[in-house]
């Protein structure tokens, strides 16, 4: 059989095989992804309008990738610990629960921005979580062979979720103030831990010893004996420092540069959801694994040269095509980054490996302090192009690393 052939058998058995563990697990992420993308423009210009800076506006979002830094290694090691079903149930709740609290102090008019400060960062415990849970999950469920269509699927999901979630913010910050968007926040939480429930899939034997500790150790010698390993993790480091925090500063530059209201500020943030949705159908359906590589590297020069002209772009539209361009070079990073660490990891230590991914991602927050501080004292455009242009180069000065995957 061909890749080719693979390849889109994997997307037809998917689609009609009645996997029903993944499309539940698909809706999960789907309900989770929409309130992630919707709270970063409804919070971030929530926060703008109380403080008028963009600083605290980019911390929200760096509250959020923290937990991923500090404990997504010890996440990824104590998931071969304990069944992940439960696991993930579990995250559900506390963020339902952090959203019903948040919509209640916005409704009674007492929601601060500290409040928001804190639910970020409980956010950032179910983000952490996501790798090596629910990827996991879905990975298992769907088997090795069909995990590039099953996480083209996937991104897929988040990327719809960019195009909805921030036109919805937009919307109800118009219509409902923010206190609308976290009554929606508490909804999808909901359907989404309806959907967790009734998943079959349970772990194998749980067969982890040693210490935590122990865990992590095997895991980071594990990535430094694998050179593909180690680069997918080094361009995930390059991507969070200078990429991925571009997007904070959206809302930022939508009001002050291009000079657009709530409802402008929401369709212009779902741009790059507009890109990446289809970049990451395109992908579901005519990827061949040996081009994981390829598009993984390639992706992220996309992202970074596009952000860089969406800063710099004075007119909305020009600005709207720059974002739809990130967001299907961001389709490609996002897609190939679990599927190629999740194939490279050996079975008994995939969790704990993507739990070293989540490790990475969460290199993020600096990549935030950075862009803020930036954005403080020469504007958020400026800031924004030179982190872009920062990434173009670290690309360039790493290239002996990722030149292997």
């Amino acid at each position: 059989m061909s890749q080719t052939t693979s390849a889109q058998t994997g997307v037809r058995a998917l689609l009609t095989a009645g996997n029903a563990d993944f499309w539940r697990l698909w809706a999960v992420g789907l309900a989770v992804f929409v309130v992630r993308w919707m709270e970063t423009v409804a919070v971030g210009v929530f926060v703008y309008e109380r403080t008028g800076s963009a600083f605290l506006v980019a911390a929200m979002t760096m509250l959020r990738l923290l937990p991923m830094g500090l404990l997504g290694a010890f996440m990824g090691a104590g998931a071969e610990r304990i069944e992940r079903r439960w696991s993930l149930l579990g995250v559900l709740l506390m963020l339902g629960i952090a959203a019903v609290t948040l919509a209640l102090l916005a409704w009674t008019d007492r929601l601060e921005v500290w409040h928001l400060a804190i639910a970020s960062l409980l956010n950032g415990l179910g983000w952490a979580a996501d790798n090596p849970v629910r990827r996991v999950m879905i990975g298992d469920a769907v088997g090795p062979r069909r995990m590039g269509a099953a996480m083209a699927l996937d991104v897929g999901a988040s990327n719809a979720s960019r195009m909805l979630g921030p036109a919805v913010a937009g919307f109800l910050l118009a219509y409902a103030g923010i206190a609308g968007a976290f009554i929606l926040s508490a909804g999808l939480y909901t359907l989404a831990f309806a959907a967790a429930w009734p998943v079959s899939y349970r772990n194998g034997k749980i067969t982890a010893t040693g210490s935590v500790l122990t865990q992590i150790a095997d895991g980071l010698r594990l990535v430094r004996a694998n050179r593909p390993l180690m680069g997918t993790l080094l361009v995930t480091v390059i991507v969070n420092l200078f990429a991925f925090p571009f997007t904070s500063m959206i809302p930022v530059i939508a009001r002050d540069r291009l000079g657009l209201g709530p409802e402008g500020v929401g369709i212009l943030a779902s741009m790059d959801g507009v890109g990446a949705f289809l970049g990451a159908l395109l992908l579901a359906v005519f990827v061949r694994p040996a081009w994981y590589g390829r598009i993984y590297c390639r992706g992220v020069f996309l992202y970074m040269t596009m952000l860089t002209g969406f800063a710099l772009l004075p007119h909305p539209a020009l600005a709207g095509a720059a974002l739809i361009l990130t967001g299907m070079g961001q389709a490609g990073f996002a897609t190939m980054q679990a599927t190629l660490v999740y194939l490279a990891s050996p079975p008994e230590m995939r969790s704990r490996i993507l739990g070293v991914l989540s490790v990475c991602v969460g290199s993020g927050p600096l990549g935030f302090i950075a862009i803020g501080v930036l954005a403080d004292a020469a504007g958020a455009h400026w800031a924004t192009a030179a982190t872009g242009i920062a990434g173009l180069a670290s690309m360039a000065l790493t290239r002996r690393y990722w030149r292997t995957i």
